[in-house]
């Protein structure tokens, strides 16, 4: 009987140290949102081309399952460029996807955007702001619109602006690359301590919530922005999706297990 008994007990212990092992290699070697799939969320990039998606080429290209966004220095561009998803234009949506980008870097992701005629590939929109440093990261930046709705931190209201400002004026509602008719009505976190919370040149993931008029920015599991816009003259219910690559220094941003799921 005694012998029977540490039989079992250390072959109990040998499959759970087993699947132990297996648990993390997964968790190591797979995506965080591998389970998306059945809470809804449908992949809007099969990691082996640039189906479904218009970008410049010179630009974007699709290398080791990630979508990826390179500036080079025979590259260097004169614009920001989007790469543009063609399959929807989204009202209120989940999106989750993973990024990794080089310290001189600046990307974001657009949402509820429109297309400018006058420059190709580029969008006007909101954004959930990424760069390299980590100085904006998290925050909700409109743009060539309003500029930034929320810092990283804020809990913004956008006031309405109906009966006081028009198309075509939006430059006199901007101060220090902020927009003025704003309030912030709580704080997440110091934007500081919210910082060392994303990776800085490794992968970390996000999750924008878009809802009616509110805007939720997660990095990491942890709320970094929100966005209540009342500004029904200027904000935008559905629109484009896209993935920028930002005027300035040789950079590269890395996309993978980019989901979506509309709401």
């Amino acid at each position: 009987m005694i012998f029977h008994h540490v039989f079992w007990s250390i072959s109990f212990l040998l499959v759970f140290q087993s699947c132990k092992e297996k648990k993390f290699q997964q968790a190591e070697g797979e995506s965080t949102f591998i389970q998306d799939s059945s809470m809804g969320f449908s992949s809007i990039f099969d990691g082996m081309s640039l189906d479904g998606w218009e970008g410049d080429p010179a630009y974007w290209y699709v290398e080791n399952g990630l979508l990826v966004g390179e500036v080079t220095p025979e590259s260097r561009l004169k614009s920001n460029t989007f790469i543009i998803w063609q399959e929807g234009q989204p009202t209120d949506f989940e999106l989750k996807l993973e990024f990794r980008i080089t310290k001189a870097g600046n990307s974001g992701i657009n949402y509820r955007s429109e297309r400018l005629d006058t420059i190709p590939y580029a969008l006007r929109g909101y954004q959930a702001d990424i760069d390299g440093k980590n100085t904006y990261t998290g925050q909700n930046y409109e743009e060539r619109k309003r500029t930034t709705l929320a810092y990283r931190g804020e809990k913004a209201v956008i006031k309405s602006q109906e009966n006081s400002l028009v198309p075509g004026s939006l430059k006199d509602g901007i101060q220090n690359n902020a927009w003025k008719y704003r309030e912030v009505v709580a704080s997440l976190g110091d934007s500081d301590s919210l910082k060392a919370k994303i990776n800085a040149e490794e992968w970390n993931s996000c999750h924008l919530i878009i809802k009616g008029n509110v805007m939720q920015h997660y990095i990491n599991d942890i709320l970094m922005s929100e966005v209540n816009d009342l500004d029904t003259l200027n904000r935008k219910s559905s629109g484009l999706l896209g993935l920028q690559v930002h005027v300035g220094p040789p950079m590269k941003v890395e996309y993978r297990n980019i989901k979506l799921k509309e709401l």
